[in-house]
């Protein structure tokens, strides 16, 4: 007698099979999104911190300014004592060299802060000494068109398609212009003329205006150049100079001399 065996269907294991191209494309299409959003997070918490600061290092330098400017008997002292000027200009230097060239440095808590806040004080000094030697309705006047020319530039950059940050060419040009002439009128015995010196303040405005809009679209990090998100020190060090030397300008254009 002969036996038969049935043998099982073979069946297929769908747990083995590989995924699909629909599968797979879904699968890259969610890390796609995922990641930009993480990265949309990194970049929205490093503008928030870095005009954070940006807004302490603006008050501490307005609070000294306008020290200096209202108070007449610190107007007096720091305008008899020089001395204190060239002390907060070598750490004004120093500071910047260490936080320009010191990656390691300024990216390393707490020397990247103490050295900011070195730095802040130094330029606070130095701005409140050149605004005590001009009359206040002339620093109250730059403050306020420094603050309007700074709030248009970063509506401006964050608003605007026109990237700024392409133009490095331009930029380095005008930066070569302005060295030469300021150059030219330090070396040549000219004098003063005012109408020379007006020039010059009109195009460091303008220039360091520009500087402004480059360096904010630099933070937005969908431009031709962007800067770090861990690089939030340099980024506040560098918006804070345009401010301050588009205020300086603004005063050597604007301003008069205190009787």
């Amino acid at each position: 007698m002969i036996s038969t065996i049935r043998t099982p269907d073979k069946q297929v294991d769908n747990d083995n099979d590989p995924p699909t191209y629909q599968e797979t494309i879904t699968g890259i299409e969610e890390m796609q999104v995922q990641f930009l959003w993480d990265n949309q997070t990194v970049r929205r918490t490093f503008i928030r911190k870095v005009y954070a600061i940006l807004m302490v290092q603006l008050l501490v330098t307005v609070g000294i300014v306008a020290l200096f400017t209202f108070c007449a008997p610190v107007r007096f002292f720091i305008q008899t004592h020089p001395s204190l000027y060239m002390a907060s200009s070598l750490l004004f230097f120093a500071t910047y060299i260490a936080l320009s060239c010191c990656g390691d440095l300024r990216r390393q808590v707490p020397w990247n802060i103490i050295l900011l806040v070195i730095f802040t004080l130094s330029m606070a000094f130095m701005m409140g000494f050149v605004s005590s030697f001009y009359n206040t309705k002339s620093v109250m006047l730059c403050l306020g068109i420094t603050a309007i020319v700074c709030f248009s530039i970063i509506v401006f950059s964050f608003q605007s398609k026109v990237d700024v940050t392409s133009c490095q060419g331009f930029l380095f040009s005008l930066c070569m212009v302005m060295l030469l002439g300021a150059l030219v009128l330090t070396a040549v015995p000219f004098g003063y003329i005012p109408w020379l010196q007006a020039i010059c303040a009109v195009f460091g405005a303008i220039l360091f205006t520009l500087f402004l809009a480059f360096d904010t679209q630099m933070l937005l990090g969908n431009k031709h150049v962007s800067i770090s998100p861990e690089e939030y020190v340099f980024a506040t060090l560098s918006i804070y100079l345009d401010i301050i030397y588009l205020f300086s300008f603004l005063l050597q254009l604007a301003g008069g001399g205190r009787e």
